[in-house]
């Protein structure tokens, strides 16, 4: 019922239906376009900040993403017209995986789907509409849009301390759902005057979980910032020795990137040599890699 006046959100659902059926029969083509951090900066494979979200993990993942563009989109783009909705989308898309390059710059990672993309039509249609209820799968009774704003975002911000588990891009999430709010109310600040408060108390809570990112971005223990040169002794004995020491070097990188390797203690410059070492040992090593995705 929406094609006549909706082309751009059957298209797009159609493209991104197709494009995801070819990643499931050929894993070249996923591997050729999914968000892969290294490709990326190393590679300069930029290209892969959008097409990821033409990739899916299955069947249950497209359809839920899928299922919730038709619900949004349509309204989106009959209210502000086909160029905004895909002016809004693609920022959201590119927006997200941008927050989850930053992220993820230090790892070995990989992620796919259009939840960015489809979190900023949410929330661009939040904004229109912010007392108008919004029910989902997941949530039996309608509950007001603003609400549901929050509740998503505080979800995602949970599911990138919890390491983004099963290639589920949460920091996307939050990335795509900022941008696609932000630029909605660029593109139309009438609607910011007309529910000033929910604007301003939905930002809020966003850039304060973006400014802890911003200084944490490892989520780290608080303690981290409270400890002056070897900032990677804090870390609990109890956790497996690999584990500890992954953090450790996650850690010393991200000081590394935010005040250089010149003001690295000489324990941590230890543990980058042992490390370091240890991989070029296991890189020249005869035995086969296991294929599996990390």
């Amino acid at each position: 019922m929406y094609e006549p006046m909706a082309s751009c959100t059957v298209w797009l659902i159609l493209a991104t239906g197709l494009v995801s059926y070819l990643g499931f029969r050929n894993p070249a083509v996923e591997e050729q376009y999914i968000f892969n951090p290294e490709r990326i900066l190393a590679g300069k494979q930029y290209y892969r900040l959008v097409t990821a979200a033409f990739l899916h993990a299955g069947w249950r993942h497209l359809i839920f993403n899928m299922l919730s563009l038709y619900f949004f989109g349509p309204g989106i783009e009959m209210l502000l017209g086909r160029g905004q909705f895909l002016l809004i989308y693609f920022s959201a898309v590119v927006g997200g995986n941008l927050l989850s390059l930053y992220v993820h710059r230090h790892h070995e990672y990989r992620a796919y789907g259009a939840s960015g993309g489809v979190g900023g039509i949410i929330f661009a249609h939040i904004l229109l509409s912010p007392y108008g209820g919004i029910s989902m799968f997941f949530i039996p009774i309608a509950i007001p849009g603003w609400l549901y704003a929050i509740i998503y975002i505080l979800v995602s911000f949970y599911g990138m301390k919890e390491h983004n588990r099963g290639n589920i891009g949460h920091d996307a999430h939050l990335g795509g759902s900022l941008i696609g709010f932000l630029s909605a109310a660029a593109l139309n600040p009438e609607y910011v005057r007309y529910h000033p408060r929910v604007f301003f108390m939905i930002l809020a809570v966003t850039i304060i979980l973006l400014i802890y990112l911003w200084f944490n971005p490892l989520f780290l223990p608080t303690a981290h910032f409270f400890q002056r040169g070897d900032g990677f002794k804090g870390r609990s004995a109890s956790s497996p020795k690999s584990r500890r020491e992954s953090l450790q070097v996650d850690a010393i990188l991200d000081k590394i990137s935010k005040t250089g390797v010149q003001n690295l203690t000489p324990e941590e410059k230890a543990l980058l040599d042992e490390v370091s070492g240890k991989y070029r040992r296991r890189a020249q090593s005869k035995k086969p890699e296991s294929g599996l995705a990390i």
